[in-house]
């Protein structure tokens, strides 16, 4: 296996750790800088098996509360509630995902020019979003109507187009419902857990049969590279929303996809 290969694997694995979390779409981003750097997986696995180190992080920091959860389950109402909330939120997504996951990898994540769109029409709906002064309804993650986490699934599903973000949907339309913001993207970090592991098992079972040892090797790098730096996005992105709200994210993917497609036009 080539040198270049991993190290490719370990570039995109460190970007996919530090953008899944935050509403700049990890995907569009490993999807462009693997188009320019000229990185190809089989089957589009790559970009989305690393999303368990993502997976990781998240239980790695978060492993003392969702313990909690677990053991108040059976007796504590508000618990029962918040995890049939985020059940309900993880379907919408799950059908779509299962129904249009070959058109999802074979036309959506091949189409660049497409990621840079979204990229820069999601930044500015953010840079809208975050500046809404509207008194916040919701402010507990944990306390969400189920009403309220159902929607906010069905918001998650525009995700599936690259460059939209799965956070940033989530979060947008949490915020666009009644929530604050530290609520929204905590809320996020609960359902990526559901959605990101049913993706990669899905992806995983449909992939079983052409992917090869290189192949296992270089997703480990990417998956390590991917919780190494997913840990530290986890632990310090609620405090720095709360007191920067999303707008450095929102001109951050206005930045990247006017760059992207700069990119595209002279280079292709």
């Amino acid at each position: 296996m080539e040198t270049d290969t991993l190290a490719s694997a370990l570039l995109l694995g460190l970007v996919e750790g530090l953008t899944e979390f935050i509403p700049v779409s990890s995907t569009g981003h490993i999807l462009l800088l693997g188009h320019f750097i000229g990185f190809h997986s089989t089957g589009k696995t790559f970009e989305v098996l690393i999303q368990l180190g993502a997976i990781l992080a998240i239980l790695t920091v978060y492993s003392s509360r969702l313990l909690k959860l677990a053991k108040a389950l059976p007796s504590d109402p508000m618990a029962q509630r918040f995890t049939t909330g985020i059940v309900l939120a993880f379907l919408p997504a799950a059908v779509i995902g299962v129904l249009a996951h070959d058109f999802i990898k074979e036309v959506l994540f091949e189409s660049p020019a497409l990621i840079c769109t979204t990229l820069v029409g999601g930044g500015v709906i953010l840079l809208f979003i975050d500046r809404l002064t509207t008194k916040p309804k919701y402010t507990d993650a944990m306390s969400y109507p189920v009403w309220l986490c159902f929607a906010i699934g069905c918001c998650q599903t525009l995700a599936m187009i690259p460059g939209v973000s799965r956070s940033g949907a989530t979060i947008a339309g949490a915020l666009l419902l009644g929530t604050d913001k530290r609520s929204a993207a905590e809320f996020s970090f609960f359902l990526a857990m559901p959605t990101m592991a049913g993706a990669f098992a899905f992806d995983l079972y449909k992939n079983r049969n052409v992917l090869s040892f290189d192949d296992a090797a270089v997703i480990s790098v990417g998956f390590v590279a991917a919780l190494i730096a997913g840990i530290f996005v986890v632990r310090g992105l609620l405090d720095f929303v709360s007191k920067h709200g999303f707008a450095p994210f929102a001109w951050w993917r206005i930045v990247i996809g006017l760059a992207g497609f700069a990119g595209l036009y002279f280079h292709g």
